[in-house]
């Protein structure tokens, strides 16, 4: 029997890095796919690219993704996971974590949260909470270090 790896939701931001540490401390060292989610192309970023001899903007946002998400798998390795990197391309966010966790038959997500009020929530979402209410798997949710 293979080992389910842990998915650990990362965006660079503190909160994913606390998530990280902290699962680090929780969780059972293990494999681990660390994932950065991108939304697709906006009409205007497909334009630009054919109006700039310049860099294609998509390819420019696909490789920070995939910048961060390495930068993820170097701190799940520092918390004692053996982490891989996985970028993709989704709207809205949370769909295609749950879609790759379905796939990997993810043990448990990780997600760290930024604490939004439920005013923000309500205007800019929350993935953390449509994970825990879509996934259909443990989600391990950090809560903010601030509050």
């Amino acid at each position: 029997m293979t080992e389910r790896p842990i998915l650990i939701c990362f965006d660079g931001s503190p909160e994913a890095r606390r998530a990280i540490e902290v699962a680090g401390e929780l969780l059972s060292h293990g494999s681990a796919v660390v994932v950065d989610i991108t939304a697709p192309a906006m009409l205007e970023e497909r334009e630009s690219a054919y109006l700039d001899i310049g860099r294609d903007p998509v390819v420019v946002r696909l490789e920070d993704t995939r910048r961060t998400a390495h930068r993820g798998v170097v701190l799940a390795r520092v918390a004692g996971f053996d982490a891989v990197d996985r970028i993709d391309v989704a709207l809205p966010t949370w769909q295609g974590i749950v879609e790759l966790a379905d796939s990997l038959d993810a043990s448990v997500i990780v997600v760290g949260s930024r604490g939004l009020s439920r005013t923000r929530e309500l205007f800019e979402g929350s993935t953390s909470h449509q994970l825990a209410l879509h996934a259909g798997r443990p989600v391990l949710i950090v809560p903010s270090s601030h509050g």
